[in-house]
């Protein structure tokens, strides 16, 4: 029996995306603070404190567990309920953060728990939990590039997570390796193991430009992989910001015609 509401859904656009849920008369989706853009007149919306979820323990004490352990994945105390409280069908749409891809977990069809990077979460159909995990060996919390906590998903019903750039999805074969750089790992099913690895030669990671460590993928499950790393845009951005002032202080805008930004 699903325990999940059961939400249609369709996402629309290429690099900037947003999802709209189809919510039938009393189902609800739930999403992150922030996420919302715009809904069908005869949806309700309620702020939660947790995920609205049944695992969630509805005590004082658990709420603000809940609370807590979604701080330290970088997400919001609250979380916001969408309720289709009309009659007939309602579209309830959430836009994403920046340029990527949203990515649908339907859980009840990957063994119910999904392990994602922090931040990923968008939004769910209600029913779906929104917890986090442990990294179990000390060498991949310190170096694997998300720390020693993640965020998991867990439920029978649809999940949605953004992440940048292009997504690629695989399948990993009992056995099988994927070395992925550790900014790129988006998300994986539980029986995926998740290892580091030094990269190997003096050369390469003082030279190379790529950074100590290998994310070390290894089957079986399903991954799905980034391009584009927020955090690898961020740097890039405000290193383009540092050249740009340091120009304009020596040149002026003399500088940024020579090199073709004007």
């Amino acid at each position: 029996m699903t325990t999940a509401h059961e939400i249609d859904y369709r996402i629309y656009g290429e690099e900037l995306q947003f999802v709209e849920i189809e919510l039938d008369p009393d189902e609800t989706a739930v999403a992150e603070s922030g996420a919302f853009m715009m809904m069908d007149n005869g949806i309700e919306m309620q702020t939660l404190f947790g995920d609205g979820s049944q695992q969630q323990d509805n005590s004082l004490l658990g709420k603000l567990f809940s609370a807590g352990k979604r701080l330290l994945v970088g997400e919001s105390l609250f979380m916001t309920a969408f309720t289709n409280v009309g009659q007939g069908k309602k579209r309830v749409s959430f836009a994403a953060p920046y340029t990527g891809k949203i990515i649908a977990f339907d859980l009840g069809k990957l063994g119910g728990k999904v392990i994602a990077q922090k931040d990923a979460f968008l939004c769910a159909a209600k029913g779906v939990s929104i917890g986090i995990e442990f990294q179990r060996r000390l060498g991949t919390g310190i170096f694997g590039g998300e720390g020693f906590i993640m965020e998991k998903l867990e439920g029978d019903g649809f999940a949605f997570a953004h992440a940048g750039g292009y997504i690629i999805e695989r399948e990993l074969q009992p056995g099988e390796m994927l070395k992925v750089d550790t900014g790129c790992i988006v998300a994986y099913t539980p029986s995926v193991d998740f290892d580091i690895e030094m990269v190997r030669g003096i050369k390469n990671w003082m030279f190379g430009g790529e950074g100590l460590f290998f994310a070390k993928l290894t089957g079986p499950g399903k991954v799905w992989l980034q391009s584009l790393p927020i955090s690898r845009l961020a740097g890039r951005l405000q290193q383009y910001a540092y050249h740009r002032k340091e120009e304009g202080s020596i040149l002026g805008g003399l500088g940024n015609l020579l090199d073709g930004r004007e």
